[in-house]
């Protein structure tokens, strides 16, 4: 049998990292370190979509674990590309990315909202070099097809999406 992918994989690096980024940021924000960008009058709309977007990262997060069973199928070597992970390709650190979002949102410090921006990015290099050259190499054409069709990191209905390659 095929060696399988990490069952743990960049996740846990990924996740700790942009976790303690988004406690620092906050950490700072509510002790007044981080004045630049704090917009207080606009709270009802930063909570709401914070709200929204912690809601969205968990909901990912959840449909990747319970319901497509990410890790059994990891350690079968079988390629996901149903469920949750037929929109996303990476549902569990997109979901962490949300949830962070909406957590920076509740500072209601635009300053904060480039912290997102910095953890995409360093998810995309981060699977890059790791899950997607692994994922690659083991399953070949039917895995670049799959890339063709479905988002890294952006959840979206496939080929309809414009960003097909985010």
């Amino acid at each position: 049998m095929k060696k399988h992918l990490s069952l743990l994989g960049a996740g846990p690096a990924y996740a700790g990292a942009i976790a303690l980024a988004t406690a620092a940021a906050l950490i700072l924000n509510h002790n007044n370190v981080i004045k630049l960008g704090n917009v207080p009058d606009l709270r009802a709309l930063f909570y709401s979509a914070g709200s929204v977007l912690l809601a969205l990262g968990i909901l990912l997060w959840a449909l990747a674990n319970f319901q497509c069973r990410i890790s059994e199928n990891i350690q079968k070597n079988v390629l996901v590309t149903t469920g949750i992970y037929g929109y996303v390709r990476n549902p569990i650190l997109s979901g962490h990315l949300l949830a962070n979002t909406g957590l920076l949102l509740f500072a209601c410090n635009l300053f904060l909202l480039l912290l997102p921006f910095a953890y995409w990015i360093y998810m995309t290099v981060l699977l890059c070099m790791t899950e997607e050259k692994w994922l690659r190499d083991l399953y070949g054409q039917t895995y670049v097809e799959y890339c063709r069709r479905v988002n890294r990191c952006i959840p979206c209905p496939g080929k309809r999406s414009v960003l097909h390659r985010f």
